[in-house]
């Protein structure tokens, strides 16, 4: 199967109604999670601007251990109880963190990252992972943004079967 990428147009909430479209396709038939995390870390890591770092941590049962992703080699282990990866995971509610630097515990894999958005992956009651995405701009993702990371999150779960 060949993808072709196409230049996200109009207002956000359009550019993000269009990169749910693309990823859905991208994950058509295919139910590998690991696959569609790597597709998806593409995917995103490439459509949107100011971005560096996009990707899957999954749940071994103890901690969040790294998983397909885009952009610099990544801190491998992370604790439930540490950054703004374990917050999400833990409170199962999505991190929109402004500045990394003020959050309590934040863990600076890729120091240039100044600002982060973590969405918790579940299903069910079943903690599967987080989908991780930095950013080297302060303050960088917007309400809109989240609500727009968040349907590819699960599209992503959807995709599992």
């Amino acid at each position: 199967m060949s993808f072709s990428a196409t230049t996200l147009t109009g207002s956000k909430p359009e550019q993000y109604a269009q990169l749910l479209e693309q990823a859905r396709a991208l994950l058509h038939g295919e139910r590998d999670r690991t696959a569609n995390a790597a597709n998806l870390s593409a995917l995103v890591y490439h459509a949107l601007p100011d971005l560096n770092w996009v990707g899957f941590y999954f749940f071994d049962g103890t901690e969040l251990v790294v998983g397909p992703f885009q952009g610099l080699p990544a801190c491998v282990r992370i604790p439930l109880s540490k950054g703004v990866c374990g917050a999400a995971a833990s409170t199962r509610a999505t991190q929109r963190v402004e500045d990394v630097d003020a959050f309590p515990g934040h863990i600076a894999c890729d120091s240039a990252s100044r600002s982060e958005l973590v969405v918790p992956l579940y299903q069910g009651d079943a903690l599967l992972g987080v989908f991780d995405i930095d950013s080297p701009i302060p303050a960088r993702f917007s309400v809109e943004d989240q609500h727009g990371l968040e349907a590819i999150a699960r599209a992503y779960l959807e995709s599992l079967g």
